[in-house]
């Protein structure tokens, strides 16, 4: 019996010394992934699973730039501002160090993928062609589209890098700011507003479905009744905006207009385009000019950047124009 007791003892001792062994290498895991908890994630291109909350991570849209940075995560990598030498200036500062890894429509695959990130983030609209690839470097995940969407893939975005709770509090504090401006506001969202952009080529009257319209339409700001027709086809911009010809200009009308210029490189063409524009005779006949309600706003912020740093951003413009 003597014996058969040590036996015992021993089988005993060993158990214990096993799993003790287990944790201490479970636990050295969860040290190199994070929290060491695995998730997935649903995305337009799929479901992603991700080993544990990721550290070194890239991101291939602007308005994606600044929802990481939002929830408290600097990216390793992230692709080129639209008219930054590198990155907007409302980001610079929280910018420094960050490599770049191409632009939003040509991705330097090969610099990705020499950053060792563990989660890429980009947009189906962007690189949907080259999702096989960057999804073999790291697991990657695409939101659907960018237009006025730029809420919903945040909340994407958060998910990705396992920050959920955090992307909550940053679209619920932006919400508070605008019931916020509302309030300050009153009757003064009972106007119709009119946006129009300038670009190389190309002029557009901007509608809902876009960055600053899913603002407007949160404030409660009204649209022309007359532009609603332009938008009623299944054209390829849906209710994100319309491009028209100098004859279209009355269809801009509204109580309050507000425009801005996209010209990459401070390109003059466009600025000529602008000046032709604002100074053609139907121009100047539409009642808010008349009533010196047209106001040139910034085109990163209102449209351009496209994320909600930007937005916080607009809001102050807005409020500073239209609160005295």
């Amino acid at each position: 019996m003597h014996f058969k007791k040590i036996l015992a003892v021993t089988a005993a001792v060993f158990l214990l010394l096993t799993t003790a062994c287990g944790q201490t290498d479970d636990a050295a895991q969860g040290e190199n992934k994070g929290d060491g908890k695995a998730y997935s994630v649903q995305h337009a291109m799929g479901k992603t699973e991700i080993p544990g909350k990721p550290e070194r991570v890239i991101v291939l849209t602007n308005e994606g730039i600044e929802a990481l940075l939002a929830v408290g995560v600097k990216p390793v990598g992230a692709v080129k501002a639209f008219t930054g030498d590198p990155w907007y200036d409302h980001l610079k500062d929280q910018l420094k160090g960050v490599e770049v890894v191409g632009t939003e429509q040509e991705v330097n695959v090969e610099k990705i993928a020499a950053l060792k990130p563990d989660l890429i983030i980009g947009n189906k609209i962007r690189q949907e062609a080259i999702y096989d690839k960057l999804n073999k470097i790291a697991p990657t995940v695409f939101a659907e589209t960018l237009r006025g969407d730029w809420k919903e893939n945040l909340q994407l975005y958060a998910q990705a890098v396992d920050r959920e709770k955090e992307g909550q509090k940053v679209l619920q504090k932006f919400d508070q700011r605008v019931n916020d401006l509302k309030a300050k506001l009153g009757d003064r969202v009972d106007q119709e507003v009119s946006v129009v952009r300038f670009m190389p080529g190309i002029t557009r009257i901007y509608y809902t479905d876009s960055f600053s319209g899913v603002i407007f339409d949160q404030l409660g700001f009204k649209r022309p009744a007359n532009q609603e027709k332009l938008f009623k086809g299944d054209g390829k911009l849906g209710k994100l905006a319309v491009e028209v010809d100098k004859e279209l200009i009355p269809e801009m009308d509204g109580d309050i207009l507000f425009y801005f210029t996209y010209a990459p490189e401070g390109d003059n063409e466009v600025k000529q385009l602008e000046k032709e524009w604002t100074h053609d005779p139907m121009w100047k006949n539409l009642s808010a000019v008349k009533k010196g309600n047209v106001h040139r706003v910034d085109d990163v912020i209102w449209n351009t950047a496209g994320g909600v740093l930007a937005a916080h951003e607009m809001l102050d413009q807005l409020e500073k124009i239209m609160v005295k």
